[in-house]
């Protein structure tokens, strides 16, 4: 597979002050999929605007024509297989087919405690495990049969109608996030991509070959678990969202910068690197003429 360079769009801006602009200078800028996060709201950025990703996403679908559009990650911290279902087939019907699924356990955070009741405590990351497993195949099922009845352990469909489906046949793509064993069995089984962020357990105190050191031993652990299910992990993409490793944000300081990283990480398999458009005075503050030369020009330089 040859490299494809993506970016995400962080909710952030009214779409009347510059949210539709964006979406569709990323597909001026010939990025394959523009994705967003789909969260209630997100670290450093909880006290200022934040939008739905769903409704961001129908809007986006409705002022592009031809870029890809997807979440990166939609979790069960908020979501249920059911009605997540219901606005996806939707989703994928308003933008003619477009639509990936990112999807991931979720972890702690503002999405993991907002909905909690009195004297509930936050799920633990095996409980968050144990409902990402039910939640991706009851998902799936929704995605692809009419009618879904399901009692799970976490979960419930009595006779759940999904007509007319998706658009993309069987169903819209997963791209499923996950470096534990469990993770990447549901990938292996269930996606037509696989994200990492790298390993987090290096991105304080590690160095940008020891990332790419870790990545390659997922990608390693992924082959496994494929072949367990007797599939090729050729043929399952392999996504990097940036800004996690050691490297951070410098990989976007230069075209030259960018290009060295995107190579190194494609000989490992990388298929698919996101890049965060910029946002001033955050995390992702990087510099727009650059991004923009990333995006128009990188490619050309790793084929």
């Amino acid at each position: 597979m040859s490299l494809r360079l993506s970016t995400v769009i962080l909710p952030v801006r009214r779409w009347s002050e510059g949210g539709r602009e964006q979406w569709r200078h990323a597909e001026a800028l010939g990025f394959h999929t523009a994705y967003t996060y789909d969260h209630l709201s997100w670290r450093t950025f909880r006290d200022g605007p934040w939008f739905g990703a769903v409704p961001t996403l129908t809007a986006a679908a409705a002022a592009t024509e031809t870029l890809r559009l997807g979440t990166l990650v939609t979790s069960p911290n908020f979501r249920h297989p059911v009605t997540l279902a219901k606005d996806l087939i939707s989703l994928d019907d308003v933008s003619g087919g477009r639509i990936t699924l990112g999807i991931g356990a979720g972890g702690n955070g503002f999405d993991a405690s907002t909905l909690l009741m009195g004297g509930e405590e936050p799920w633990t990351p095996r409980e968050r495990a144990d409902r990402f497993g039910e939640f991706v195949p009851l998902l799936d099922r929704l995605l692809t049969e009419d009618s879904v009845t399901h009692d799970g352990t976490f979960y419930s469909a009595n006779e759940a109608r999904n007509i007319p489906g998706c658009v993309q046949r069987p169903r819209l793509p997963f791209a499923v996030a996950g470096n534990g064993p469990r993770g990447m069995k549901l990938a292996a089984r269930y996606g037509q991509a696989w994200v990492t962020t790298g390993d987090p357990k290096i991105f304080e105190t590690g160095t940008p070959a020891e990332s790419r050191a870790a990545i390659r031993g997922q990608i390693e652990k992924l082959g496994k678990a494929c072949a367990e299910l007797g599939r090729d992990v050729a043929g399952l993409d392999k996504i990097l969202l940036t800004g996690f490793t050691p490297d951070r944000n410098q990989p976007l300081d230069s075209l030259d910068a960018f290009v060295d990283f995107a190579g190194r990480h494609a000989e490992l398999g990388i298929t698919e690197i996101a890049l965060h458009a910029p946002i001033p005075d955050s995390d992702f503050a990087t510099d727009q003429a650059v991004f923009e030369k990333i995006a128009t020009e990188a490619l050309a330089q790793l084929r």
